[in-house]
């Protein structure tokens, strides 16, 4: 049992997780954004609510639930598909703006708690740190500046509402992962796409132009091309007037490099389109009846959605 004259004790321990409840609750809504069910989000700056993209299932209109059980809209302002950020406008409340906390001192072992709002009232799991590693690029090809996954049971109804480390800083957002694994979006994530949300609505990602599909090449182009397997991406559509197309890109044509790096996947090419591509010029080893060559395209913003 732990000695009380060390002030290490289970009250002690209980009082401190329920004093970060209620500093964080006044934050904390529900977002009725799912045809069967909720989800969580927070107030980041006055009128504006951060929550995980995933769970907001249509562009129109929310309602959100706040802490004293009132409802009321919410507009959605921008979503981020690539990094599961989503921004809603509603009514202000007298609250300042969120100062996140720096992940860079998490640690595999360090408590975390996770903090959501039901429309019964707030939930919260405590857990530790599973995973804290290093940057990495989400399968929709965003840049997630850490990767955290967190070992506790995270209800879904929670999922877009915070991450509180033991100093009650706000350190991310809490998402459901693959295999339900828990996963933060690191403070520093949010802090840099929601404004452009804010500013823009979306997150500028790069463009080729170009529909790709995965297909196996004859082994003399591939050895050709310098390829240790004879695999690439077959160009299945070319976009009118796309960098692609303005760089001489023709349907039937075969993507074997970018750059110096092979083309492993669709996946692959997705990720490397990111927000940091756009504006820049990448050589694209082609195919193209048998013959290797290099064509060079200028990556431009991915057109917004009609």
């Amino acid at each position: 049992m732990p000695d009380p004259s060390t002030g290490f004790s289970l009250d002690a321990i209980s009082n401190h997780v329920a004093d970060l409840l209620d500093g964080i609750a006044p934050r904390l809504v529900t977002v009725h954004g799912r045809r069967r069910g909720t989800s969580s989000g927070f107030h980041w700056r006055p009128g504006l609510i951060v929550t995980a993209e995933e769970a907001l299932e249509a562009d129109g209109d929310v309602t959100i639930t706040r802490p004293d059980g009132s409802q009321v809209s919410a507009s959605l302002v921008g979503r981020d598909p690539s990094t599961d950020i989503a921004l809603l406008r509603t009514e202000e409340q007298p609250l300042e703006e969120i100062v996140f906390g720096p992940t860079d001192g998490l640690r595999t072992g360090h408590l975390v708690l996770a903090v959501g709002r039901m429309p019964e009232g707030l939930s919260a799991a405590l857990g530790i740190v599973a995973l804290a590693g290093g940057p990495w690029k989400s399968l929709r090809g965003g840049h997630i500046d850490r990767r955290i996954h967190l070992d506790l049971r995270l209800n879904f109804q929670s999922e877009g509402g915070v991450a509180l480390d033991t100093s009650a800083r706000i350190v991310g957002m809490t998402v459901l992962g693959p295999r339900g694994r828990v996963l933060v979006i690191p403070s520093e994530t949010i802090e840099r796409v929601a404004p452009q949300l804010l500013d823009k609505g979306r997150v500028a990602r790069g463009y080729l132009g170009l529909g790709l599909q995965p297909i196996r090449i004859d082994k003399a182009a591939a050895d050709a091309a310098g390829l240790a397997e004879p695999r690439g991406l077959i160009v299945v559509s070319v976009d009118q007037d796309g960098p692609g197309q303005k760089a001489g890109i023709r349907q039937g044509d075969i993507l074997v490099r970018w750059n110096a790096d092979v083309l492993p996947s669709v996946r692959r090419v997705y990720t490397l389109l990111g927000p940091e591509s756009v504006g820049r010029s990448v050589n694209l080893g082609i195919v193209r009846t048998g013959a290797h060559m290099t064509l060079a395209v200028e990556i431009r913003e991915r057109p917004k959605p009609q």
